[in-house]
């Protein structure tokens, strides 16, 4: 739980702070006030560029000097603790590096910030998941299991540069076999090793999600769409290793044509079905998708709180401005279960009435924020 949020120069917030020990935050304003930004900053305390994905200087306040700093005073997984993170003033070199600190002390990066707690959260920009590119699911999955080991993300940047350079090696009209072998030998196993860990993670949530039969929320079955990964289960990752090394050497001349690596888990896509209908999601309605999206993140947020022992704080971004009374409250019964903290945002105050006598409701305005009333 936040207990004491902090941001200094970061979007539209000169400096502002927060304190509040509530289950349920509300912000709420007009649109362009802020309160997607201060629920970015949250999601700064997460492995990872944030909610929206935003690169490090972009997130900088425009009118100060390119640096800007989230601080939290948090209660979690190893009691009191003050995480911090974010950039200092650009040297003349244009070299840009992030921070992160755990009680005032340098830690390597915010994956360490994961032994405290874990951040997910549900934006609208996900609204079009099941219906847009692979790529797309690619990247909700890896959030996914970023949530359940911080490590992961590194292992995906590195299968990525991996790719490069053999990409790059191929380029050239004669591409040192030697070198290739190398590269290809580290491919493969980056390559399984992420393989292995969405399949695990995949494996866990279409469990739990099998539980939510009963929830408002419609239930999804998922997989992945990939054949390293359909085989994980039945073989050893040195198997699949070498199986893949051989996919790579073969393939060098086809892959070369193409100018990119045509096989392996960076092009796997995450399958979603809708449940009550046995129908692929992209094929629900609109209204359909957005319940069944809610519905996985809440699954999401289960599976954390099962593996790690504390559910991770959810950030919620316009969720309830599009759903209907009776899920409404669902929505918000399913979250007093979970037993987290959870922040909203909405520009209507009227959509948190039934929340209103439990949350804190918090008027955010210019980049400002005022604490209007706190749990009964």
């Amino acid at each position: 739980m936040l207990r004491r949020l902090t941001v200094t120069n970061f979007r539209n917030y000169h400096a502002a702070s927060l304190e509040t020990d509530a289950a349920t935050v509300v912000l709420v304003g007009p649109n362009g006030a802020g309160k997607t930004n201060l629920i970015e900053a949250i999601s700064f305390l997460a492995p990872g560029r944030g909610l929206r994905r935003a690169t490090l200087d972009e997130v900088a306040f425009s009118e100060g000097d390119g640096s800007w700093a989230v601080a939290a005073e948090i209660n979690g997984a190893l009691g009191l603790a003050t995480l911090g993170t974010g950039i200092e003033r650009p040297a003349g070199d244009g070299i840009i590096q992030r921070k992160c600190r755990i009680d005032r002390e340098p830690v390597s990066s915010a994956a360490a910030f994961a032994d405290h707690l874990r951040v997910i959260w549900l934006v609208p920009a996900m609204d079009t998941l099941f219906a847009g590119a692979p790529s797309e699911r690619r990247r909700f999955l890896d959030r996914l299991v970023l949530a359940v080991d911080p490590e992961h993300g590194s292992r995906v940047n590195a299968l990525d540069r991996s790719l490069r350079s053999r990409n790059r090696l191929l380029e050239e009209p004669r591409p040192d076999v030697h070198w290739l072998d190398a590269v290809e030998h580290e491919t493969a196993e980056l390559a399984v090793a992420v393989a292995s860990l969405r399949a695990e993670t995949v494996r866990r949530l279409d469990a739990v999600l099998a539980q939510r039969r009963e929830s408002a929320f419609p239930s999804a079955e998922i997989a992945l769409d990939g054949w390293m990964e359909q085989l994980i289960a039945v073989h050893p990752a040195t198997e699949l290793e070498e199986r893949y090394r051989a996919v790579l050497r073969d393939n060098r001349t086809r892959d070369a044509a193409a100018g990119r690596t045509l096989e392996g888990p960076h092009l796997t896509d995450l399958k979603v079905i809708y449940a009550p209908k046995a129908v692929a999601a992209a094929d629900a309605s609109t209204g359909e998708q957005k319940a069944l999206l809610i519905g996985l993140v809440l699954g999401h947020a289960r599976l954390i709180a099962a593996m790690t022992g504390h559910a991770p704080i959810l950030l919620l971004d316009e969720v309830v401005a599009h759903l209907d009374p009776v899920r409404r409250r669902a929505l918000h019964d399913e979250l007093r279960q979970l037993r987290t903290q959870v922040w909203m945002t909405g520009a209507d105050p009227a959509l948190f009435t039934e929340v209103a006598a439990d949350a804190a409701i918090v008027e955010v305005r210019s980049g400002r924020l005022e604490l209007k009333t706190r749990p009964h």
